[in-house]
This record gives C-alpha cells, sequence and structure tokens, in this order.
C-alpha cells in the first residue's frame, strides 16, 4: 500500500560515521555545534541509516530525527544469527551502551551477528515513529541476509523495558502489518502531522517484520492497569489516549500462536516493571502454545542490563548464559 508522504529534506550522513572509539565518549555535533542528545554505544563497526533517504515523519535532520543501526558484525563467513537489540529509556531516551552496546559486544563475540537500533524518542515523536523504527529495523536486517551473511529465519530481537516493550510489539504483530496510523480529536498539531499518511512502501517494507524469536528484559507487556505500577504508554501515545490505541500496543493482547518463541528475565525487586509483565505474558505464550522460557530473580531493581554487572545481587549473573543456552537450543548460537 502507498501513501503520500511529507516533504523530506536530505541528511547530511557524515555526522553518522564518526569513528567508534569517538562516539564512545561523546556523541557527534549538530549543524549548529551543540550536541544531540543520544549518546551512541561504543564498539560498533559501521553505522546504517534505516531511511537513506529520511525516515517517513520525520520533524528534522538531526542526528536524533535518524533512525538507525549502529553494526557489531560476527567473525566468520556465516551464515549468523542476527539480533537488534533494543535498548530502553522509558521511549523518551536511551540507555544505548549499557542496554545496547554491551549486548551486542557480547552477541558478537558469541558468533551472533547485533544491530543497536537508535529510533525516534518522545515527546518529538509519538506513535506510531518509535515502532515503525523497531519494524524497518527488523525488515532492514532481514533486507540485508545475504549480503551480510546472516540467516533469513534466523533474525531476532532483544528489547529491555521500554525497548521490551518494542520487542513484545515485534514479536506479536502481523509480519507485514505497519504501526497503525490514527488521528484522533484530542490530537494536537504535533501529533496529527507525526500521524498523517506518511509511509512510501519500499522493497524492504514488503518483508516481514516478525523477528524469528524475542529476548525480553524487564519490558512492560501487559499494560492491564492492575498490575502495579502500570502507567499505558503515555509517553509514545501521549496522555488521555483512546482505549483503542492502547489495546494496538498492548503485546499481551495480540499473542497467537504465530508469536515469536520468546525467553523472559525480571526481578521482584523491580517497581517499575512489575514482574507479572513477564509471568502473564509467559502465561499467555504457553496458551497460545508458543515455546517460551522465563526467569524471574527474587532481587534486582530495574534496570540491570545483562545481569553481569550487579555486583550487589550476584545471582543475576548468571542471565547471560541463561540466554546463551537458550540461543543454543533453538540453534540461534553456535
Amino acid at each position: 500500500m502507498i501513501f503520500p508522504r511529507l516533504p523530506l529534506v536530505s541528511l547530511t550522513l557524515a555526522m553518522l560515521f564518526a569513528p567508534a572509539g569517538l562516539a564512545q565518549t561523546a556523541p557527534p555535533p549538530n549543524a549548529n555545534g551543540s550536541l544531540v542528545g543520544t549518546v551512541p554505544p561504543g564498539g560498533y563497526t559501521s553505522v546504517e541509516v534505516l531511511w537513506p533517504g529520511g525516515a517517513p515523519g520525520a520533524l528534522g535532520t538531526t542526528y536524533d530525527d535518524v533512525p538507525k543501526l549502529y553494526c557489531y558484525p560476527a567473525a566468520g563467513d556465516g551464515p549468523h544469527t542476527a539480533v537488534v537489540v533494543l535498548p530502553g529509556g522509558g521511549y523518551t531516551h536511551e540507555v544505548m551502551d549499557k542496554e545496547g552496546g554491551a549486548e551486542a559486544r557480547w552477541l558478537s563475540a558469541h558468533g551472533v551477528n547485533a544491530y543497536v537500533l537508535q529510533y525516534r524518542l518522545s515527546p518529538r515523536y509519538l506513535y506510531p515513529a518509535p515502532l515503525a523504527d523497531g519494524q524497518r529495523a527488523v525488515r532492514f536486517v532481514r533486507a540485508h541476509a545475504a549480503d551480510w551473511h546472516l540467516r533469513p529465519d534466523a533474525i531476532g530481537v532483544w528489547g529491555f523495558s521500554a525497548g521490551g516493550h518494542m520487542a513484545g510489539y515485534l514479536a506479536t504483530a502481523e509480519p507485514h502489518d505497519d504501526a497503525e496510523l490514527h488521528r484522533h480529536p484530542e490530537d494536537t498539531l504535533a501529533q496529527s502531522v507525526q500521524r498523517s499518511d506518511v509511509w512510501l512502501e519500499d522493497e524492504t517494507d514488503k518483508l516481514s517484520a516478525h523477528p524469528d524469536f524475542a529476548i525480553i528484559s524487564y519490558g512492560r507487556v501487559d499494560l492491564d492497569p492492575a498490575i502495579p505500577g502500570t502507567f499505558g504508554m503515555k509517553a509514545i501515545t501521549g496522555v488521555d489516549a483512546p482505549q483503542s490505541l492502547v489495546d494496538s500496543i498492548d503485546p499481551i493482547l495480540h499473542v497467537t500462536a504465530r508469536t515469536s518463541p520468546t525467553f523472559l528475565y525480571s526481578t521482584e525487586g523491580d517497581q517499575t516493571v512489575n514482574s507479572m509483565n513477564a509471568t502473564h505474558f509467559f502465561d499467555a505464550l504457553k496458551k497460545a502454545g508458543v515455546p517460551a522460557e522465563l526467569h524471574v530473580f527474587e532481587q534486582g531493581p530495574h534496570g540491570t542490563h545483562m545481569g553481569d554487572d550487579q555486583p550487589k545481587y550476584p545471582e543475576l549473573a548468571v542471565t547471560p548464559l541463561l540466554i546463551q543456552h537458550w540461543l543454543q537450543l533453538h540453534g540461534w548460537m553456535p
């Protein structure tokens, strides 16, 4: 389906390819000399812009207006499994290294190609932009499977917190659908612009956005307000969003037998994303007959990353090994 597209200005690509060593300490500057909001992760080898001609609905051309992948290829000829890593940050910022680069470096060292997604953020971008960036990332990696020596049937996602919500959304969404475009009477002008019909389909957009597996680390995947601490997704839906919009991005409501096999990690001490998100989602997966594995640790606050950098909670350090064994069980890691 082809939609009319808003005018897009060209992107200055030079600022996207700062040397990885420099990017670990400071982001590249905007044209006016100010620093961008999102600091890239460390150790990447290259950057891929998801829409080279400009992202649909882009409101500018700054570094943070350009969704992109930071690439961490594995050694060897392949074909390799690929994982798109989705950092957390409540959709208002992105924890690019501790919930992105660290995991990508670990995956790469274990024979898996990894790609950290920088997606567009609230309040500048509301739904559907961040989730559409996630869909495009999976499609983009799938489109490059041949030239990047990837297995087209082994492209997964790994999300943290808000990125975990995005991973759940991708795992449960219809593979060839796009994030629904909504316009509501209560929208501000900016929201209406963001939700207007701006998608122009290209060959990449015709591919499936469905991941072959998902890893969800302390992700908000059940938006039921009865769960303590649950507040919906106001950062991307806006305040007082219609329930139909909230329901459309509530992963647990869309679990079917086609949902991606999923590994779930959570902690009882998480006061931001209650562990019932993970347990409820696991139950829904099992009822649908979807392969799933769940680990809920007794201790640990929100934002424990991969679990191996938490000296106060040493039991979490086993998490990378658990993930490694799960990936190996399914043939997704050497």
